[in-house]
């Protein structure tokens, strides 16, 4: 007899007999998620979870997640070098400006561009390492307020920072000349309030379509906290807040830190490096403990209060237990020179230590440093300093592997923040005209998007031999592959500056009559063989 596909209350679509057909037992009418299928144990049972918006769930739980990660940090010295390599990864000493503008409306050719972007990135070297003119609080480099962002985007998962321009008497009051001011400020200043119906999210005002607007700050003004209110754009278009983060969904208005997914493991890592150097604290106390057939100094001292009340008992047998006593306590020596005499006949001493940690706690530790590692972005040889079984070609997987993630928290990261302050500092520079340009501000008004397009430049891609990379490049550039632009800005050079300082060189080597520096030396010919002269007979 067919069945039939009734829709019942335990599901539908469970096929069921018709009547008189054969049963089919009560688990057949269950329900069975193919996607959580569960263990026997209950494994996805016991595991609780609910679905919330990722952006409800980091306003939840932000200022827990960035007070331990800074606690972490601050007290882990494994976490701190993890974090300085970090840095140095991303931007090394400093992302290197290499201005691209499109001067072509404006009326300048090639060489005219690329004249004028030279003179903007001197100029910009000059005021970003000057604190007295980029630093509000007149303290920070640009260089260093980079480092600093990304240190608050490892902790709090965000950078931020105020955009701010000086007047001419604040100026001369501190003898400077430019008015764009940079303040880096902590992420926790911007307050983590909502109300959706004035479109306030975590601290950011966003209009109808979720852009921001403006943002929150609670301000430390004469001892009291205040919330501010500044506009992420002046009038003009300008930026005025700095916001730089890495959202895990489109909705997110604020970061979270990347330590956040490996907080309980780096808790675990703690507790087992802990219990680990007490067991190697305590090897070094040890106990003695001396095992006899003959009775203890309680029995001695009960077969002497027998002995005073019953005379039968022998006062030699008494002595002798006595005189065994005192020479097992002189006997065994700890300290200085100790030393342990004969034993008598029974007795065992024994020496009770700590024990060691089994052999699988490397293991475990390695692999607990590796998922720390790759939640930071680095590479595992770089957080935990081993090297141990490295080879050539596991240490070029591993560069391989983690290079992509620095590039991307370069671009993501460091290069908007940068951005942003050479886009700020751009406008006052032509608009003061201290760096001329074909038709003034309004032209640089007109085409600020062009003008303002540039490139960061961070250190070179890490490799295991130098030689082969070098090789590598030149095969690349000889069979057509890649370019001189591609191969220098690996190396976090900018070709222009490369092809400048070899004019320079040059031009200083021929006047001192050395010849051209840079001029390919080929190898001499190898001698022919006698086979070869032979031949050629």
């Amino acid at each position: 007899m067919a069945r039939s596909m009734i829709p019942r209350a335990g599901g539908a679509g469970v096929p069921t007999p018709a009547r008189g057909g054969p049963r089919i037992p009560a688990v057949g009418r269950r329900p069975v998620a193919r996607y959580l299928r569960d263990t026997g144990q209950g494994a996805l049972t016991q595991r609780a979870a609910s679905l919330v918006t990722h952006q409800d769930e980091v306003t939840r739980a932000w200022d827990r997640i960035s007070a331990l990660a800074l606690d972490f940090i601050q007290n882990s010295g494994r976490l701190k070098g993890a974090v300085d390599q970090v840095l140095a990864d991303t931007v090394g000493v400093e992302l290197r400006l290499n201005a691209r503008p499109n001067l072509s409306a404006l009326g300048y050719d090639q060489a005219d561009t690329v004249a004028w972007a030279r003179e903007v990135e001197r100029r910009w070297r000059r005021w970003a390492w000057n604190p007295a003119e980029c630093d509000v609080r007149g303290r920070l480099t640009v260089p260093q307020m980079v480092d600093v962002a990304l240190r608050h985007q490892i902790a709090y998962g965000e950078a931020v920072g105020l955009l701010a321009f000086w007047d001419r008497p604040t100026r001369v009051r501190y003898g400077i000349t430019t008015g764009t001011k940079v303040c880096l400020v902590p992420p926790h200043r911007l307050v983590r309030e909502t109300d959706e119906y004035r479109r306030l999210h975590a601290g950011v005002w966003l209009d109808e379509n979720g852009r921001p607007t403006g943002y929150r700050f609670r301000e430390r003004r004469d001892g009291w906290d205040q919330d501010v209110d500044y506009a992420a754009r002046d009038a003009a278009g300008r930026p005025q807040v700095i916001h730089a983060f890495d959202p895990w969904d489109a909705d997110d208005t604020r970061g979270v830190s990347v330590l956040a997914s490996s907080m309980r493991t780096h808790a675990y890592a703690e507790q087992l490096g802990d219990a680990t150097l007490t067991t190697a604290v305590l090897q070094t106390v040890f106990a003695a403990t001396l095992t006899s057939p003959n009775p203890s100094v309680e029995a001695f001292e009960g077969i002497q209060a027998l002995a005073e009340q019953d005379e039968t008992l022998s006062a030699d047998f008494v002595d002798f237990i006595g005189a065994k006593l005192d020479a097992a306590a002189e006997g065994i020596q700890f300290g200085a020179g100790g030393q342990v005499s004969h034993l008598g006949p029974g007795e065992k001493l024994d020496l009770q230590a700590a024990q060691t940690p089994h052999n699988n706690y490397l293991p475990f530790a390695t692999d607990l440093r590796r998922e720390m590692a790759r939640a930071i972005g680095v590479t595992y040889s770089a957080f935990a300093m081993d090297h141990t079984n490295a080879t050539y070609s596991s240490v070029r997987m591993e560069n391989a592997s983690i290079w992509p993630v620095v590039l991307r928290r370069r671009e993501r990261i460091a290069a908007p923040i940068k951005q942003s302050i050479y886009e700020s500092w751009l406008d006052e520079e032509i608009g003061e005209g201290r760096i001329p340009l074909r038709g003034g501000y309004r032209a640089f008004r007109a085409h600020r998007d062009d003008i303002c397009w540039a490139e960061w430049q961070g250190p070179a891609r890490p490799t295991a031999d130098d030689l082969k990379s070098a090789k590598a490049a030149s095969e690349r550039l000889q069979n057509g592959t890649s370019y001189l632009g591609l191969e220098c800005a690996e190396h976090g050079l900018s070709v222009e500056d490369v092809v400048e300082q070899r004019q320079r060189e040059r031009d200083l080597f021929v006047a001192a009559g050395l010849g051209d520096p840079f001029t390919r030396k080929t190898a001499p010919a190898p001698a022919p063989t006698d086979t070869e002269k032979d031949d050629a007979e």
